[in-house]
């Protein structure tokens, strides 16, 4: 049964969505391969989270077991990898889950998960930005005896502008418009030198080891030392009474729910669907094979960080750097801060370009103005969309302090878990004939837990986290029923007519008339 044009759940046709691709004034450069995906996929993965949560996650939540959460939070995100991978490669095009939910669940929904992943990307962008900003001035004070002025150093360090962020992000904006080709290869040197710094931690972190700092690997489980109450509390807690617990084995997923911003970003990659040379066999190995060597590399790193330094001594802004100096090895901790600070660049440009892709994707559909759909005509590269936000959030990150808007990036990205395994059930159900060169395994088993597995970590989030990201859908829904709705393409018959029949050129008019 077809859906009428006029619902908001009119569904957009896995072969018309391919068939915009084809557009010339709309269609982007295929350049990537199956490693250059996985080259982004390692290169926004490994970040932020590695180099600071391992420390916070050890010290407060599960001691040497945290390697254990990695792998509870690398499991959730394999789990919605294996769906991305069908989608990925069963709908070629760019938008990522927006796409996605275009195909298999209608358009209202997917302009909610569209509106959601602006959201994510833009703040995931400034908030790396910012933070790479802080290792940068960090290193210069230390190492070059440079200070930048209070009023450049951004509100976090108590100034007003951010210039660093300001100007990284303005750098990416031009490497991005110049074409994914650049940037994958930019991506690619960057990788290897953030990926050089993890495998020095492992293999020089083996000779530090001391077996004692492993007793006990899952610590006795205690009550949290402070506890945390009203529109602060985990949602979970305010709805079951349920009180989350430091240590022990349900310390174990209370932490996992907190690293799991390591892994945010390999979602990233379903986002060049359409710029990939051959999607049907590349976008399942660029996602899974990038999810699987993080997560290695991970338990790996929590593995001899708590090996090296008891859990209740670690740092936790620094826990690489200061593992090493604590066995008297500063220039091991040099190095990584040094790596850290490289690592970030690859983080902030592949959200950025996973925002403009998903921005792009919208703007073609008419949900967003079709301006922004323009591709250059040398590049290929949907310009206009990426100059507009990359000035925005060049902005965003050099004035506001992002410490509280940060906690949307978790709750953006594992909202669109849910709807991406939810579209997998509906398209095997309404499209079983589409040909599936890769297919999510036990369905729709498979999916359900992902879903659940999804809707734990979320409940596990603040209350206000939930209120500000309901504020924002809230927003969404308004601008979609005021604009993108009356704008749509496929709401105007131009994809196709309710019936299925293309719809009739208009006829010229009579003599006379």
């Amino acid at each position: 049964m077809r859906t009428s044009l006029n619902s908001p759940f009119r569904t957009k046709s896995v072969e018309q969505s391919i068939r915009d691709t084809e557009e010339p004034e709309h269609q982007l450069r295929k350049s990537l391969s199956a490693w250059d995906l996985t080259i982004f996929g390692v290169g926004v993965i490994i970040g932020t989270g590695i180099f600071v949560l391992t420390g916070i996650a050890a010290r407060n939540n599960a001691g040497p077991a945290t390697a254990l959460s990695f792998v509870a939070a690398g499991v959730v995100c394999a789990l919605a990898a294996l769906c991305y991978a069908e989608f990925a490669s069963t709908v070629p095009v760019a938008g990522s889950a927006y796409t996605f939910s275009y195909a298999s669940i209608g358009e209202l929904p997917a302009w909610i998960i569209g509106w959601d992943l602006v959201l994510e990307f833009a703040l995931g962008t400034a908030v790396v930005a910012v933070g790479w900003s802080g290792y940068v001035r960090h290193l210069m004070e230390t190492n070059l005896g440079w200070e930048m002025p209070v009023a450049l150093s951004g509100p976090d360090a108590g100034g007003s502008f951010d210039l660093l962020a300001f100007l990284l992000v303005l750098a990416l904006t031009a490497v991005l418009v110049v074409g994914t080709k650049l940037s994958a290869r930019i991506t690619a040197i960057v990788v290897a030198i953030k990926v050089t710094v993890v495998l020095l931690v492992i293999v020089a972190g083996l000779f530090f080891i001391k077996a004692d700092n492993y007793s006990p690997f899952v610590p006795p489980a205690q009550p949290q030392a402070e506890t945390v109450s009203g529109w602060h509390a985990p949602l979970v807690q305010l709805m079951f009474g349920y009180e989350p617990t430091n240590f022990g084995v349900m310390g174990i997923f209370t932490a996992a729910a907190l690293v799991f911003f390591a892994f945010i970003g390999f979602d990233v990659v379903a986002t060049a669907a359409e710029e990939t040379k051959n999607p049907q066999r590349d976008m399942p190995r660029g996602i899974l094979g990038s999810l699987l060597i993080c997560t290695v590399l991970y338990v790996a790193v929590t593995l001899v960080v708590t090996g090296m330094q008891h859990y209740t001594q670690m740092s936790p802004t620094a826990p690489l750097a200061e593992a090493f100096k604590s066995v008297g090895q500063p220039f091991f901790a040099g190095a990584i801060s040094l790596g850290a600070a490289v690592g970030l660049i690859t983080v902030s440009m592949i959200l950025l370009l996973g925002q403009t892709r998903v921005f792009f994707a919208m703007s073609r559909d008419g949900l967003l103005p079709r301006v922004f759909s323009v591709t250059h005509p040398k590049y290929r590269t949907p310009y206009r969309a990426t100059i507009l936000l990359g000035v925005a959030i060049a902005f965003l990150a050099g004035f506001t302090s992002l410490e509280k808007l940060a906690e949307l990036v978790n709750i953006g990205t594992l909202f669109a878990f849910v709807v991406v395994a939810l579209g997998v059930i509906i398209l095997r159900r309404t499209r079983p004939d589409l040909h599936r060169s890769f297919r999510t395994p036990w369905v729709p088993v498979l999916p359900i837990v992902s879903i659940l597995a999804s809707l734990w970590l979320m409940l596990n989030l603040p209350a206000d986290t939930w209120l500000r990201f309901g504020i924002w859908m809230a927003i969404g829904f308004v601008v979609y029923f005021l604009y993108s709705r009356g704008h749509s393409r496929l709401g105007k018959g131009l994809e196709r007519t309710e019936a299925g029949v293309p719809k009739a050129p208009p006829q010229p008019p009579a003599p006379g008339v």
